[in-house]
């Protein structure tokens, strides 16, 4: 088998590209319908799934073809909202909602005391809520993480509300304000306001004054932070039930929002590397072949036709390591014509 050392300096190039695509199931651009499990409906015990996040699916469940793209959590510092996991004296308020807002400021802050605050009217005086709703992006939905810019959300309070009178279009702050994010534990950290494609609408202010911005957007997590309280202000049925000990099913309020807004959009953003070998095959270079069934058992070529103008196809190209390892096989598209008249240069992509 004829070999080709690759001069690093000339034959060996690499590239690297941003892909962008839609972050839902088929490349949709606008998720409009949310689609829930029956199973998730009602958090029966403390325990059960449905009690820590509700999944929203692209399609009803009962379609061979749904799939999750991203679920629905409440969070809240004390416990509240939840039924507690047991009645146990010293474990009263551990429940699905404290676990939620604790696995979240871990993933961002990296501890389980600092509290997520929200900039209030002009970016000041800081609103600190003890509770938050979550929106996380189903992981197999995007790359290397979501495309800041192109968030775009609407939450209503009716799908059926032709006026639209309880309507918030949010995005995040990306590009009105470029470079500002804030870096954390989980990556960027954006401003969550009303407006649309990372532009911020209306004036400088953001939102609202008595209880802060509306969340935080973090694209390298795949995660969004709402603040009750700011959604509350325009959405009627959000504000979530706090009573101690007992299940709010605080979740299912933000699913009917997003499925009163009826839209939902959001792109991912894969970073691929390639590297090129260009393969340069002189005319004088395989031009016959190594396949056994040429030979007789006597030695003697099988095909005349071999010996004064041989002829082949060049059909695979291996590339091997330092250690004579295979470690990649590129498949030409169809066989290349091969003789002494002719040289090809077949230029080999590796994806990674």
């Amino acid at each position: 088998m004829a070999r080709i050392n690759y001069d690093l300096s000339n034959d060996i190039v690499n590239d690297t590209q941003k892909v962008v695509t839609s972050t839902w199931t088929n490349n949709t651009n606008e998720l409009t319908g949310v689609f829930t499990s029956s199973l998730q409906a009602v958090a029966t015990a403390a325990t059960s799934k449905g009690a820590f996040f509700v999944e929203v699916y692209n399609e009803v469940t009962s379609s061979t073809s749904a799939a999750v793209q991203y679920a629905v959590a409440y969070g809240h510092k004390a416990g509240s909202g939840s039924l507690d996991f047991t009645n146990d004296t010293n474990a009263l308020g551990n429940s699905p909602s404290k676990v939620i807002y604790n696995q979240y400021r871990q993933l961002v802050f990296g501890d389980e005391t600092q509290q997520f605050s929200f900039p209030g009217d002009g970016g000041t005086d800081a609103y600190t809520p003890d509770d938050i709703y979550v929106i996380n992006i189903n992981r197999a939905r995007y790359k290397n993480n979501l495309k800041p810019g192109t968030l775009n959300l609407k939450l209503s309070s009716s799908a059926h509300d032709t006026a639209r009178v309880g309507l918030i279009e949010l995005t995040d702050d990306s590009i009105t304000s470029t470079g500002s994010a804030v870096i954390t534990n989980a990556g960027r950290q954006f401003n969550l306001v009303s407006g649309s494609s990372g532009v911020r609408s209306g004036s400088l202010n953001i939102q609202v004054a008595t209880s802060g911005s509306y969340g935080l957007y973090y694209p390298d997590s795949g995660f969004i932070i709402l603040n009750p309280a700011a959604v509350g202000h325009h959405i009627s049925g959000t504000l979530p039930g706090v009573a101690s000990h007992t299940s709010e099913t605080n979740q299912h309020k933000l699913v009917t929002a997003i499925s009163g807004g009826n839209s939902f959009i959001i792109d991912s953003e894969e970073k691929i590397s390639s590297k090129y070998y260009f393969t340069r095959i002189k005319n004088s270079e395989f031009n016959f072949t190594t396949n056994p069934s040429f030979i007789d058992n006597s030695g003697n070529l099988r095909y005349t036709t071999m010996e004064n103008n041989p002829k082949v196809y060049i059909t695979t190209v291996g590339l091997y390591n330092d250690t004579d390892d295979l470690v990649a096989v590129a498949k030409l598209s169809q066989p290349i014509a091969k003789d002494f008249s002719k040289e090809a240069l077949i230029r080999v992509k590796l994806d990674y």
